[in-house]
């Protein structure tokens, strides 16, 4: 029977049977997992891969996943000091890519390498040094959890491109987000390319200076809604995706109000009345005490004048 050491636990092997059911039995009592595509043992976020006696590197800890309409970035901790990292992204179904290979930095823009967004991805965050990596010594590393752009990337902010409120009719039309990905020809997918039939949008609007809020959905570009004419509105969008257990709702779009019979009183409130009414009471005011004080500072000056003459 032979046996092998990896990191600080011998591993013994005997037949093909005897090491196929010696290893089911590591896999239970040390909670170890065999990657086949990238030729290692792994557990989330542990050490694998140095011999006994040589001092092990830091890995990766607190590892996340960051995505906005398939922008990806994958994001961990510490920085690193005397050594690298690299990583590694495993899909289920597809073969092993290497991303920011020996950087020093602590997050990695994954995004060209999760294409197939309906795959589902773990990254091995390695950390490596040179001597490591040109011995092709195995490094430690820390493993993510699973990933699946699909299902858990953030619908970004919709774009209202145009919002019209005539009489009792409230049109808005906006934009999808845009994603990384392109088609043959160099124009990029929106986020309706991908998703299509699972993709909604929300349009949520209110009386402005009220705070009651109603909502309407559509599968297009646009919604037509009817508003009570005397009134401006407030409204922003959100993308929604039914289907999804979990980040159903996308980013908000900014908030755009109507403008149609907005008057003074409705855009600035009472205090506009109120510093119009003190500066018309100033100016009357002036245009009264002024002329007064004028007319008396005339006569007094006439009086002055007179004086020398009566004094002959």
């Amino acid at each position: 029977m032979a046996s092998r050491v990896k990191g600080n636990i011998q591993l013994s092997y005997g037949s093909k049977e005897d090491s196929k059911n010696e290893s089911v039995r590591d896999q239970v009592k040390f909670g170890q997992s065999w990657c086949s595509k990238c030729g290692r043992w792994g557990t989330l976020g542990v050490v694998k891969g140095s011999d006994i006696g040589k001092p092990e590197l830091p890995t990766a800890v607190n590892i996340t996943w960051s995505s906005i309409n398939f922008k990806t970035i994958l994001q961990w901790q510490p920085k690193p000091s005397g050594y690298f990292y690299t990583v590694e992204i495993l899909g289920k179904t597809s073969d092993t890519k290497k991303k920011c290979i020996r950087t020093e930095e602590t997050e990695c823009d994954v995004t060209d390498v999760l294409k197939n967004v309906k795959e589902t991805y773990t990254a091995h965050i390695l950390s490596v040094t040179s001597s490591r990596m040109d011995n092709f010594e195995e490094p430690p590393y820390a493993v993510s959890e699973e990933f699946t752009p699909y299902n858990q990337t953030v619908l970004g902010k919709p774009e209202i491109q145009n919002y019209t409120q005539k009489g009792s009719k409230l049109n808005v039309v906006f934009q999808d987000p845009l994603t990384p990905y392109t088609f043959p020809n160099g124009s990029f997918q929106s986020i309706r390319d991908i998703f299509q039939h699972d993709l909604e949008y929300k349009l949520y609007y209110w009386k402005d200076q009220s705070s009651g809020k109603k909502d309407a959905t559509t599968k297009s570009h646009t919604f037509e809604l009817s508003v009570d004419s005397s009134k401006n509105y407030c409204l922003y969008i959100q993308g929604i995706i039914p289907s999804r257990r979990e980040n159903h709702n996308g980013q908000e779009s900014t908030v755009l109000c109507t403008s149609v019979g907005r008057n003074i009183s409705d855009e600035y409130g009472a205090e506009v009345f109120i510093i119009i009414a003190v500066i018309a009471i100033v100016v009357i005011t002036l245009a009264i005490v002024l002329p007064v004080i004028l007319c008396k500072r005339k006569k007094a000056k006439a009086a002055r004048e007179k004086e020398p003459l009566n004094g002959v």
